[in-house]
């Protein structure tokens, strides 16, 4: 996702879509189609995580950075039980505390827009 993303930041300025794709039904539809995935996913984070700052940093990188936050959240989630652990902890304990991962990556997305 990063090599990807980055190739087309390359290509074309973020907000350089032209008119005619970014104003197409099916352009509009994946979009809408992403972001209740998006949207969906966020809720099973407000679940797991406690701390108000830590469920909004994850809603603004989510929305902001989609898959790849998404992809983080996973990984940390997968990386922070033993081997000895059920599987089931990954989907069911919940943090406290804000979490800098959340935090990192909300400001990477807001930067990117900036930048963008």
């Amino acid at each position: 996702m990063l090599a990807v993303t980055s190739w087309a930041s390359f290509q074309c300025p973020l907000f350089g879509v032209p008119r005619a794709v970014a104003t197409h039904p099916w352009f509009i539809a994946t979009l809408f189609d992403a972001y209740w995935g998006f949207i969906t996913f966020y809720v099973w984070v407000c679940y797991k995580q406690t701390s108000l700052l830590a469920r909004l940093a994850w809603f603004v990188a989510i929305m902001l950075l989609g898959n790849i936050a998404m992809a983080a959240y996973c990984l940390a989630e997968l990386l922070s039980i033993s081997s000895r652990d059920a599987l089931i902890g990954v989907l069911t304990t919940r943090r406290e505390g804000p979490g800098k991962l959340g935090l990192v990556l909300a400001a990477l997305g807001i930067a990117v827009i900036a930048l963008a």
